[in-house]
């Protein structure tokens, strides 16, 4: 008995770890709405808040899929703007000492690009050239995960993604960011997952330094298949 108990459990761990990242990451893919119907969708608009600091901001972002990104955020009636359109970006941060349309370069360009995607970069990972890898299993706030890492083909940067065992839904990322000169981990908890057109999205996301939320972003409204005025992702003049 004992043995045939010992050996129900090696066969349990080994049917449970015969699945492979792309295994995981097409349910994953799957449970959204598939990559081919994100891939379908011409361009999106949401509109939400953004909070820092214990305040609520009015947030706008503005897509044309795969290749344009427009996200405004109104703090005391002064724009944060981040632009990004086929391979430039520009930005306006009077806050953090941006006050006029400058451009960006390096890590923050790949991440405006990342962002002008409506799937996710794990999601249509292939495509893009990244390499992925499944870490293992680990169990978030009670929650039993696939975690699988990501390392960008555009700057190396490496994401981890906690994927639900159960219902095969993304719990979390995380990453390494640079803020103010320092290298720290970053995790993005993901909730509020609603349907749109067919595709699924998280309205809700907090953003954690050390377990502490330093920003949330919540959307109010996600409209597919929108007219968008290409000229918004000009640099002004």
């Amino acid at each position: 008995m004992k043995k045939l108990f010992a050996a129900v459990l090696c066969f349990a761990t080994v049917s449970a770890f015969s699945q492979t990242a792309d295994d995981i990451i097409q349910k994953y893919a799957a449970s959204m709405g598939g990559l081919d119907a994100f891939n379908k969708i011409s361009s999106a608009k949401f509109t939400g808040t953004y909070t820092a600091q214990g305040n609520d901001f009015p947030l706008t972002t503005q897509i044309i899929n795969g290749k344009a990104l427009r996200t405004d955020i109104d703090i005391m009636g002064q724009s944060v703007t981040n632009c990004y359109a086929n391979g430039k970006g520009w930005k306006v941060n009077a806050f953090a000492g941006v006050p006029n349309p400058t451009e960006v370069s390096g890590t923050e360009l790949v991440e405006f690009k990342v962002q002008s995607h409506l799937s996710s970069a794990l999601m249509d990972y292939k495509a893009r050239g990244h390499q992925v890898e499944l870490l293992g299993e680990e169990t978030v706030e009670g929650i039993k995960t696939w975690k699988i890492k990501l390392t960008s083909k555009d700057d190396g940067r490496v994401t981890t993604y906690f994927i639900s065992q159960s219902d095969n839904t993304l719990i979390k990322s995380a990453t390494t960011r640079d803020f103010q000169g320092q290298q720290m981990e970053v995790e993005t908890w993901f909730s509020d997952l609603k349907e749109f057109g067919g595709v699924k999205f998280f309205m809700s996301r907090d953003s954690k330094i050390q377990g502490q939320v330093f920003q949330t972003v919540k959307f109010e409204k996600i409209e597919l298949d929108v007219a968008i005025d290409e000229k918004i992702f000009e640099i002004p003049k």
